[in-house]
């Protein structure tokens, strides 16, 4: 690969781009689905730079809480979550949230509730941040069953159900991986754009 000639490219495939590319394959589409996906690299990027700046912050350290597997809370923890749960939340396109750091799911108040239940650990490896080893988001979508108006059991499914999962990892460089079940995509932050740039196309 030329990378000198790549970081020239002014034909840049932005993940938002790349996600309405593949909304257009659907005719059927109403776009919730991508405004879902994109209050998700919202969140991505609010928690990248918190991770940047942690220890200028003071967000290394315990918050002095417990989560649902036992693990003791870093201040990073709960800052990732509360930015995640408001951004799910303020899309309008989710039911159900279901998040590591909480002991019970999150309903959707019904004025803002949509077709979509959203399962997150918001920054997965947190007790490496103060060695700097890079820490992530993981997350996985579901459909809302039709029978339901957001109970459990939506988010009760198999994984061979889901719509679309994947992780952003936060290090040298910000990286967020998606698939939508055709294929795997890697897309890499540019900070001087704050855009998600496709630089891994169909990993294998």
């Amino acid at each position: 690969m030329d990378h000198a000639a790549e970081a020239h490219r002014t034909d840049l495939m932005t993940i938002t781009r790349f996600v309405l590319n593949e909304q257009s394959k659907h005719p059927e589409a109403r776009g919730d689905f991508t405004i879902l996906l994109s209050h998700i690299v919202l969140g991505c990027k609010f928690v990248c730079s918190a991770v940047s700046k942690a220890g200028l912050a003071k967000l290394i350290g315990l918050a002095g809480e417990i989560n649902v597997q036992g693990e003791e809370q870093k201040k990073l923890d709960v800052l990732s979550n509360e930015v995640f749960i408001k951004a799910l939340v303020s899309s309008g396109r989710t039911s159900i949230l279901v998040s590591e750091e909480d002991e019970e799911a999150f309903i959707v108040d019904p004025s803002k509730r949509g077709r979509y239940c959203v399962c997150f650990d918001p920054l997965d490896g947190s007790s490496n941040i103060d060695c700097g080893v890079s820490i992530g988001t993981i997350f996985g979508i579901y459909m809302l069953k039709d029978d339901n108006e957001g109970s459990l059991s939506s988010v009760l499914q198999a994984g061979k159900n889901m719509l679309a999962a994947g992780y952003c990892m936060y290090g040298s460089s910000c990286t967020f991986v998606l698939s939508t079940g055709e294929g795997v995509n890697g897309f890499t932050l540019d900070p001087s754009l704050g855009e998600f740039i496709l630089t891994h196309p169909n990993i294998k």
